[in-house]
């Protein structure tokens, strides 16, 4: 019965706490049942109730991912499965640390394997890696800020080290102090994190997104001439004192001819406008198709940047020459690379035309905002089918919609730039490394024990 109470509490919170539009709060409760139930019953009912808690709590992104148009079906349900069975070789750790007498251990060790195990996905994912613990907390600035120490492995750590805690302190055994010591400091450094947005070097950012986004629609065409017109003419009506506008991934389709046809229409208004104008562009010249970022200027060349993260595609890599302002595309900020590289180089503000699949628009929109605090960086996404957001590098959201209810959405604010080299982007994932060797440790408490009992009974 307990395990049954557990099981079904802890899936209703994962259900609500965590997926495509999460409440924030309950994804730090959504893991406490089962590591309460995990030290109080056999280990096999430990991972089975822990796997199916986590399972059928995800059940609310199942059609997400089974209709993905960017996730291979297999490689949802190898998402969807393994992320179950993490979690359960996680509250296996904790349950086995406490029974034997290893509390402030175990509320350390469980949560380090949980992120030291997503972080190695993420290296080897060719999608990279959205939608965990941590994209949970985008909106609570004052909790995402960390990641521009740990990287968001920070984030994804603390949410399942605070229910590890409290319920290592609840549970039978002597450390029962210690763990509740280290959440209070912890929520101490939270709170000394959480300060307020820097309104200096502020530049009026616009986002323009259309209702229904056509994937790369030819300029050559008459219905990309209009297109073309059609975005013109939103521009035209932006505000005044508007420095950059952004459009969506892969708004045009260009060849080596048409392209100057786009560049020529959208530096005439840039001119008369006195505004950068970037926009995603699929060339698609025979010897070198390639999904881009380009920026066009009131006068001056255009600048390109070029895709570096197609799913299962090859890497083009470029465009991080850029100190000052930085290009990205879309699932670019499912990797840490190109934001660490912007954020070395001390980029404030980043534009990233994206294009989502409706339902992930706002995970993915704040899987940027995530980037963004990481290496320091201002973030100007502006995403066709999904949430079009302006963020600034301190996790605030400026200003934000979801596209659909008029032809065009458009987001406009000032937008405070960041300074960069953070110390995560200068020292990278030591979180990360420091999680596999807390696993670690608890992996070989847990080992050591047992080879003691053994020894003690073939005695």
């Amino acid at each position: 019965m307990k395990a049954i109470l557990a099981t079904v509490a802890s899936a209703v919170l994962f259900f609500f706490g965590t997926g495509l539009d999460p409440l924030p709060e309950l994804a730090w409760l959504a893991p406490l049942p089962i590591f309460l139930l995990a030290p109080r019953v056999h280990g096999g009912i430990a991972l089975a109730s822990a796997f199916t808690a986590y399972l059928a709590g995800s059940a609310g992104s199942w059609s997400y991912f089974w209709h993905s148009q960017s996730i291979p079906r297999p490689a949802a349900l190898a998402i969807l499965g393994g992320s179950a069975v993490l979690f359960a070789l996680s509250a296996g750790l904790f349950g086995l640390l406490v029974r034997r007498g290893h509390g402030f251990l175990a509320a350390l060790a469980a949560p380090a394997l949980w992120t030291v195990a997503l972080y190695v996905v993420s290296l080897l994912n060719p999608t990279g890696l959205m939608g965990t613990f941590m994209t949970t907390q985008a909106d609570r600035p004052s909790i995402v800020r960390i990641a521009a120490v740990t990287g968001g492995w920070g984030v994804e750590f603390l949410v399942l080290f605070a229910p590890a805690a409290v319920a290592a302190a609840l549970s039978p055994g002597r450390t029962r102090l210690v763990p509740v010591v280290a959440l209070a400091a912890i929520a101490g450094g939270l709170a000394f994190w959480s300060t307020p947005a820097s309104t200096t070097l502020s530049t009026k950012v616009a986002l323009i997104a259309p209702e229904q986004h056509r994937w790369a629609v030819d300029v050559a065409t008459r219905d990309g001439q209009a297109l073309v017109g059609s975005y013109v003419d939103q521009i035209a009506k932006l505000p005044d004192g508007v420095k950059t506008v952004v459009l969506p991934e892969a708004t045009f389709a260009v060849d080596q001819t048409s392209r100057a046809s786009l560049v020529a229409a959208l530096t005439e208004v840039a001119r008369e406008r006195d505004l950068d104008v970037v926009t995603g562009v699929l060339d698609t010249t025979p010897d070198g198709r390639f999904n881009a970022a380009l920026a066009v200027p009131p006068s001056g060349a255009p600048v390109e940047y070029r895709k570096w993260h197609n799913g299962d595609s090859p890497n083009i890599r470029s465009g991080t020459e850029t100190t000052r302002i930085g290009l990205m595309v879309c699932m670019d900020v499912n990797f840490a690379d190109p934001s660490r590289d912007y954020g070395a180089a001390g980029t404030g503000l980043v534009f990233i035309p994206a294009s989502d699949e409706d339902v992930d628009g706002w995970a993915h929109s704040r899987t940027a905002l995530i980037r963004g605090v990481e290496n320091g960086f201002s973030v100007a996404w502006s995403a066709a089918r999904g949430t079009p957001m302006l963020a600034d590098a301190r996790g605030h959201v400026l200003a934000d919609t979801h596209t659909g209810g008029s032809p065009f959405s458009v987001v406009v604010a000032d937008v405070p730039a960041g300074t960069g080299k953070t110390p995560y982007a200068r020292f990278g994932d030591w979180f990360a490394w420091l999680c596999g060797l807390l696993a670690a440790a608890g992996i070989a408490a847990a080992a050591r024990r047992s080879s003691d009992l053994e020894r003690q009974v073939v005695a």
